[in-house]
């Protein structure tokens, strides 16, 4: 099983006290990079919820956003400090005379002066807060993964329809090659043949030019390798994991192999056909760059 770098999770818990969202999303990276977006009051819990995300993904660059509302603060209760308000109206007395200003002090305005009133909030309960955000967490995470995974099965079954086609191609060039020798050395045979007339024609000499071009031209090394890459790589997508990186390099070695036929290639039909199968390799790595 294997798994896209992109994805997308949510989870949403509401209860008589509280509500929690959180939603997860990632884009290709080269290595893994978790940002985290929460309120102030969350911040304290940053470290686990990091950890507890790396049982989830290894690699990408993943976003998580969590939200929560405490409904027991929408019902914290309000005290009143009279002390606080008796020393705000004792002063504007003496204001009052200090200055020989009209007092002109309300009730109302009194209340507005800070810490006449504040606002009791509820103690926060940590081990019960962690419990609400790990199982929210735990949620987005799993349902993130699951569509890393099904988006890694579909980009496993097109990598596996573009490797077989890769495979034909170089079928195509492994049996294309001895061709290509045998039409050189009947077009050698004929050009010489129309330049000496009836006299005897060298066959050793034929030979050692046929042996120099095919020489130049041979490309058994290159295909046995980029066969052996093809299937390494099939094997590996069948064994699934975190596979990304491998998959990777062995693309890199496959372009150059492909490079190195099309540098060979004196034959039209084989040069076009590694120009297709350079064509499906740099499509094979750009599928490559979402796997995680």
């Amino acid at each position: 099983m294997i798994r896209s770098m992109t994805g997308y999770g949510r989870s949403e818990t509401a209860a008589t006290d509280y509500k929690l969202i959180v939603e997860m999303k990632a884009v290709n990276h080269r290595y893994g990079e978790i940002g985290i977006k929460m309120p102030k009051k969350l911040n304290c819990f940053e470290t686990e919820i990091r950890s507890l995300l790396k049982d989830y993904l290894n690699r990408g660059k993943v976003d998580v956003y969590i939200s929560y509302e405490d409904y027991r603060e929408a019902n914290a209760g309000v005290k009143y400090h009279p002390e606080v308000a008796k020393e705000y109206v004792d002063y504007i007395a003496q204001m009052e005379t200090q200055f020989r200003m009209k007092n002109d002090l309300t009730t109302t305005r009194l209340a507005q002066f800070p810490d006449v009133f504040t606002r009791e909030e509820q103690p926060l309960d940590e081990e019960r807060l962690w419990e609400i955000l790990e199982a929210g967490v735990r949620q987005a995470a799993e349902r993130f993964v699951e569509t890393r995974t099904r988006e890694g099965e579909n980009l496993k079954q097109d990598l596996m329809a573009k490797l077989k086609d890769m495979l034909s191609m170089v079928d195509y060039i492994e049996q294309k090659s001895p061709q290509i020798l045998q039409d050189y050395r009947d077009k050698l045979e004929a050009k010489v043949a129309e330049l000496l007339g009836n006299a005897a024609v060298d066959e050793s000499r034929i030979a050692m030019e046929v042996v120099l071009f095919a020489d130049k031209i041979c490309v058994d090394e290159e295909t046995v390798r980029l066969r052996s890459h093809i299937n390494g790589m099939t094997e590996i997508l069948q064994e699934g994991g975190s596979i990304g990186r491998k998959l990777d390099f062995l693309a890199q070695e496959m372009n150059r192999e492909a490079n190195t036929i099309l540098s060979k290639a004196n034959d039209l039909d084989i040069s076009n056909k590694a120009i297709d199968l350079k064509t499906e390799i740099e499509k094979v790595r750009e599928q490559i760059q979402n796997i995680e």
